[in-house]
């Protein structure tokens, strides 16, 4: 097995910031979710950030005393560092400097399934990296091919050794290749807008329990294990949009998508880059913002998914917060108060209740109904029967008489056969 690599944390308290031990918490979540061993944490107060070195110069070799003592492979700054930070630090230090961005980058690279992932990925880091070249060769040389986590597994495999003008003709190329490939995306999403199915889009902070939700979902209504999404606790463990069709007992449908989770500080040409991806909870009729109600921190978490939707401009659409992993917390479970529901979807907790609330906002636009058909229209009793809500059959004379809840659009476009 190989040896993980050792990483010293440095996290910079700026004028008080009341998110900082939480930042530097889940910055030792990303290192850990990388493969890497956390073998200590250095911290400074500031009033402003020194721009040479990001840190004070005294700290710089205090940090570079502990880095030596604890054997660290690499430092990790809890923040974006600039390309002449960077690279000084690197000097001083004398080992791989890493900062939050790189080390999501890593984790995505690492994560990527699909060609449109690792598309989306591998812009992101080259956009990173292109203005960085010049301080990142002994880190980046790392990401070719050693063990743990400062591989770059398949995110595609760039040459460290690439000068500028060849990283900015492979993110021409790679730019094109992703408008194909959303062009794609925009065709299927037509596609399902004109069938008038409901969409539903899971949304939330990564690891809150949105791929679980899905699985459980689907284990309930749909029963088919390939259907089934990855579900590991771990952060950004879904990168890909998955939508999955959910089959009610009153023949109801509705289509939900699984997407990428947000974090705090998420890289911004991680965010343009995966845009097309994110963009797909726009086109939703109902959102489901899923929140770890076990974490401490879940309020805040929970601004940082408003915020991005904010971002995505998808603050307007419909939402349910879904607060996971309640139990042992709250009892008894589920409780629902107005349009939030308190559950742990792991354990199907709540799950009948969840989709009753989904039902209440998504099949507005069912009404009540009753047909008279002429029996030479067999097959439209036969569409009825698959997708409305069939309460009566009755076999009269005329034609076949039903009862039913269905869609408004099926009401109006079959008008002639309704009797009340």
């Amino acid at each position: 097995m190989d040896e993980k690599i050792k990483a010293l944390l440095v996290g910079v308290n700026l004028n008080d910031d009341p998110d900082f031990e939480n930042a530097l918490k889940e910055l030792e979540s990303l290192a850990e979710a990388c493969d890497m061993e956390v073998v200590g944490v250095e911290t400074q107060n500031v009033s402003q950030i020194n721009t040479g070195v990001y840190v004070g110069t005294g700290k710089v070799d205090e940090i570079k005393a502990v880095a030596h003592m604890l054997n660290a492979d690499v430092v990790i700054f809890d923040n974006t560092l600039s390309p002449m930070q960077l690279r000084n630090l690197k000097d001083i230090i004398e080992r791989p400097i890493l900062d939050r961005t790189n080390l999501i980058l890593q984790i995505f690279s690492s994560r990527a399934q699909t060609r449109e992932a690792k598309i989306q990925v591998e812009t992101a880091r080259l956009q990173y990296e292109l203005p960085r070249l010049t301080g990142m060769g002994e880190v980046l040389s790392r990401q070719g091919g050693t063990s743990g986590g400062m591989s770059n597994r398949g995110a595609g495999e760039t040459k460290l050794e690439l000068d500028k003008r060849k990283i900015r003709h492979r993110i021409s190329e790679l730019k094109k290749e992703l408008k194909i490939v959303e062009k794609n995306r925009e065709t299927q999403r037509k596609r399902r807008l004109i069938q008038g199915i409901p969409q539903v889009a899971l949304v939330g902070y990564t690891n809150a329990g949105k791929s679980t939700l899905m699985n459980a979902l689907l284990d309930k209504y749909e029963q088919k294990d390939e259907k089934k999404v990855l579900a590991e606790d771990m952060l950004f463990a879904t990168l890909d949009t998955t939508i999955r069709s959910i089959h009610l007992p009153d023949k109801k449908e509705f289509l939900i998508s699984d997407t990428v989770g947000f974090i705090n500080k998420l890289p911004h040409n991680l965010v343009q880059a995966f845009h097309s991806t994110l963009e797909e909870v726009k086109y939703a009729d109902l959102l489901l913002e899923i929140v770890d109600y076990s974490d401490e921190n879940h309020k805040d978490q929970m601004k940082v998914t408003e915020d991005t939707l904010r971002e995505l401009g998808a603050e307007q659409i419909p939402c349910i917060h879904v607060y996971n992993k309640c139990d042992g917390i709250i009892e008894p479970l589920p409780q629902i108060r107005g349009d939030d529901i308190y559950m742990a979807a792991k354990r199907g907790i709540g799950l009948e209740e969840l989709v009753e609330m989904i039902s209440s906002h998504i099949y507005q636009n069912y009404v009540d109904c009753v047909m008279l058909i002429p029996y030479t229209e067999g097959a439209l009793v036969s569409y009825f029967s698959e997708n409305a809500t069939v309460k009566e059959t009755e076999y009269l004379a005329e034609g076949t008489k039903l009862t039913m809840n269905c869609l408004l659009k099926d009401l109006k476009k079959y008008k002639q056969y309704v009797v009340r």
